[in-house]
């Protein structure tokens, strides 16, 4: 498509409008090296990400770093949900077996997504993470509405439903959850 000479050089231009030729594989230092570069700067020179072994190792760290915060939060909101609920006049063994699973799932959810705003996800993947989060619960919400199964007989399916449901999530965003934390705002704008 592009004549050879095209291929072997190209012209870059740094953050001053100053115009260089650069071979591949070759980078020129620009002057302003320490200045913080634009969103679409950044897009332009990020590289393509494969497969390997760190991304193999980032993508199984995030799910970890994630299924850790999901239950660290579960375990120290509990008590201010506890206070949360006998504001409105209810506890937790009072509120509908069904209920209990919703809030608790809750308890889940939030610091999760909290913690991938936090690590620089936007709101997509956010959101398709506590789907993944409440879409098992749901399910067992209603097998407990139905009076099928008890709280404590579908605790243990209802968080390994969340557990692969998490994985399939970042499985269907791969190159977002294998990437440095630094890259994901730029891979779901289209990189």
């Amino acid at each position: 498509m592009f004549s050879p000479s095209l291929q072997s050089h190209s012209i870059q231009t740094d953050g001053a409008g100053i115009r260089r030729e650069a071979s591949p594989g070759r980078s020129h230092a620009s002057p302003d090296r320490g200045r913080r570069r634009s969103r679409k700067e950044a897009v332009n020179d990020t590289p393509s990400r494969g497969h390997d072994g760190r991304s193999k190792y980032r993508f199984a760290r995030h799910y970890a770093e994630m299924v850790a915060v999901m239950f660290i939060g579960m375990f120290v909101l509990m008590r201010p949900t506890g206070w949360l609920l006998s504001a409105f006049g209810t506890s937790w063994s009072h509120l509908h077996p069904a209920m209990n699973v919703f809030v608790m799932a809750l308890t889940m959810t939030l610091p999760m997504v909290a913690w991938m705003h936090y690590r620089g996800h936007v709101w997509r993947p956010n959101a398709e993470m506590a789907a993944s989060m409440l879409v098992p619960t749901f399910a067992v919400m209603g097998l407990l509405w139905a009076g099928i199964g008890s709280t404590g007989s579908l605790m243990v399916p209802e968080h390994v439903g969340m557990l692969l449901c998490m994985l399939v999530a970042m499985l269907l965003r791969r190159d977002e959850y294998s990437a440095s934390h630094q890259s994901h705002a730029l891979l779901t704008i289209g990189v």
